[in-house]
């Protein structure tokens, strides 16, 4: 039978980013997007102007649906969650349709380079702590790693041994696999620092190209996920997902795309089906 993932992002029309970006993805890989949208918006907030309409007060009522149906998922993805409210419902959702046999990826994105987002006070963050205890892989930047663990940003580049204290640290709590992503290693590197519970740490290099691009954590989430499905190790779902990102991000670079229209994904998308 086909697989089924449920994703838990927003839905945006322009811009390249959260559920917009993962169904076609997980479809390329064969298979099945459901979607459980926490947010309806016209462009992401990157834009100098955008319609927003926050979905949390229809969200239960959306996910009965899926309730009455018996609907069963291989896999749970979650993304940006906008208010305590949202990271409960979610919460209930994953205890409600986790089982042993499916696994839930969290991407827990609350910042970046050692700033939270707005809506990311401490009872926002204390919410995505209880979240990632749920979680069997998690995704999460330097940032969002240290926030999670209560440790201050460093003012230095990360060591290896830094990160394996972290990573073990993060893992006690519930997660089996972490990717740390998008470590500024040196001038031209970038790391993605990988944990695998009880096993040794590993990682995956890519060339710095460009800026930061909206949508970029969504791709390599959905990439992580539909690879992961389909059987591969976790080391090897994330190795496509840092090459299949740079390989976007090459075509942007070239073509002069505006980094906040996101990444041109669409033109590799055949990458992903032939992993299937």
């Amino acid at each position: 039978m086909q697989k089924k993932i449920a994703l838990i992002n927003d839905v945006t029309g322009f811009g390249r980013c959260s559920i917009a970006v993962m169904a076609p993805i997980v479809s390329a890989m064969k298979i099945q997007a459901v979607t459980v949208p926490t947010a309806i918006l016209s462009a992401h907030t990157q834009f100098p102007t955008f319609y927003f309409d926050d979905y949390t007060d229809k969200m239960e009522d959306y996910i009965q649906t899926y309730k009455e149906l018996n609907l069963e998922f291989d896999a749970i993805s979650t993304g940006f969650l906008g208010s305590e409210r949202q990271v409960e419902i979610v919460t209930d959702f994953i205890k409600y349709f986790k089982n042993d046999r499916n696994f839930v990826i969290v991407d827990p994105v609350m910042g970046d380079y050692g700033r939270l987002y707005q809506t990311y006070n401490k009872a926002m963050c204390n919410r995505m702590k209880e979240l990632v205890k749920y979680a069997d892989i998690i995704t999460p930047n330097l940032t969002e790693l240290t926030t999670l663990l209560d440790l201050p940003y460093p003012d230095h580049t990360v060591t290896i041994e830094e990160l394996k204290k972290m990573c073990i640290a993060l893992a006690a709590q519930g997660p089996k696999h972490i990717v740390v992503t998008g470590i500024r290693f040196n001038k031209t590197q970038i790391a993605n620092f990988i944990y695998n519970k009880d096993e040794d740490f590993q990682m995956v290099m890519a060339d710095r190209i460009g800026g930061d691009r909206s949508g970029t954590g969504d791709v390599i989430a959905s990439v992580i996920a539909g690879m992961y499905m389909n059987g591969h190790s976790f080391y090897e779902s994330v190795k496509k997902a840092a090459a299949y990102v740079s390989k976007c991000i090459s075509y942007c670079e070239e073509n002069k795309v505006p980094e906040y229209w996101g990444l041109c994904f669409e033109m590799y998308l055949k990458d992903l089906v032939d992993e299937c």
